[in-house]
């Protein structure tokens, strides 16, 4: 049964065979390297995976943690504001996707969920970027081989297969990055998420498979979906398996990077369970207080990453004005370039909508391209007509 807790006195020992370099991990205990109470805790496994993390990258992963808790609030306000047509928050799972994101070369390959804008910020996203798709100006926000990272996959689990495949390319060509698919726990009851592990188990692909356990597939809880901790679900694969706290960044860096390790030593797949919790709404469109116990909030708010890594940083002697000045700076100066970019963002031409469909020019699609323009010319208005080798 999936639990709620954040562990067991702080630390899990993972059991039998659980060794961070075996390959017949299975999920276990759940492993926090920082309560929620911000105490640093000793996991003789997972602390190797962290002890180059200085004082200063502390403080940065606080930085980030803050900096895309403003993206998001700035990107709900701008929905309700008439500016996005919806928006899928991020709130409370910040730690899951900085741990993780920036514990990735700049190599390796992301296959993201609708819900990763974190991990966006991190590859070097544009932040207008960000908001594009949800805005309605374009099929996609960004170009992937910038960045290395894909645009957002709103089928679920559907990104699963593609981060399989790449990394069967990485593969064939012999190279040591890696693939990674970010997805929730609803992706678990996918057919795409089992037929990629079905593959990727049996190729050992490069692959690492990061669910972000947030307890609700829209409006289903995730004790509905499975009866076993989803980490244990990947072992029927063939596929080892690590649970840790989401909430915890350096547990998800940690398990990040042993992952990330064992994929680079051809050793496969390892799928990272990440228990966190989704604080706000699924979309700006759904109402969670229709389905979710208040009081299950409350709880979970009591374990809300920032706070935790702040109280850290509070023990730490590393919190002072300077840096929360820094910080604050920051995150106002992201939220200002992210709405500029938003409410500035030039709409797309009409003819636009023909961009893009194929990768050469295709004598069907240029007969609708023909009979839109002069569709569009009809209206009297030249500028609405652009030119077809414009619009190619």
């Amino acid at each position: 049964m999936i639990t709620d807790e954040t562990g067991r006195g702080g630390a899990a020992a993972g059991g039998p065979g659980n060794s961070a370099g075996s390959t017949s991990r299975t999920g276990g205990d759940l492993v926090q390297l920082i309560t929620p109470a911000g105490e640093r805790v000793s996991h003789p496994e997972f602390d190797p995976w962290v002890q180059d993390v200085s004082d200063e990258q502390l403080c940065s992963l606080y930085e980030d943690m803050v900096v895309i808790r403003r993206i998001d609030t700035e990107a709900t306000a701008l929905q309700r504001q008439g500016e996005l047509a919806l928006w899928p928050p991020l709130l409370g799972q910040e730690a899951s996707q900085i741990g993780s994101a920036r514990a990735l070369r700049e190599d390796d390959f992301v296959f993201p969920s609708y819900r990763d804008n974190g991990v966006a910020y991190c590859r070097g996203v544009d932040l207008a970027d960000i908001v594009r798709v949800w805005r309605g100006n374009a099929f996609a926000g960004w170009d992937p081989y910038t960045v290395n990272m894909a645009t957002t996959q709103i089928v679920i689990g559907a990104q699963t297969l593609h981060a399989t495949g790449y990394a069967m390319g990485i593969q064939n060509d012999g190279a040591d990055s890696a693939a990674v698919a970010y997805f929730g726990d609803g992706a678990t009851s996918e057919g795409d998420t089992n037929e990629a592990m079905v593959f990727a188990a049996s190729f050992q692909a490069p692959v690492v498979f990061f669910c972000q356990n947030n307890h609700w597939a829209i409006s289903e809880p995730v004790r509905l979906q499975s009866h076993v901790q989803l980490a244990d679900r990947a072992s029927g694969f063939g596929i080892p398996s690590m649970r840790v706290d989401g909430n915890d960044v350096l547990a998800v860096m940690a398990a990040t990077r042993i992952a990330l390790d064992r994929a680079r030593r051809g050793s496969g797949p390892t799928f990272i369970e990440a228990v966190t919790y989704r604080m706000g709404p699924h979309t700006t469109a759904d109402d969670p207080t229709r389905y979710r116990d208040a009081n299950e909030l409350e709880d979970w708010a009591a374990k809300d990453p920032i706070a935790r890594l702040k109280s850290l940083l509070d023990r730490k002697g590393l919190l002072g004005a300077e840096l929360e000045t820094a910080v604050a700076a920051k995150a106002d100066a992201v939220a200002k370039e992210l709405r500029a970019g938003c409410i500035n963002m030039p709409e797309p031409a009409p003819l636009d909508i023909f961009k893009h469909v194929y990768s050469t020019p295709n004598s069907w699609l240029d007969r609708q391209q023909d009979h839109y323009s002069r569709y569009l010319a009809s209206f009297g208005d030249p500028a609405e007509a652009a030119s077809e080798e414009g619009a190619r």
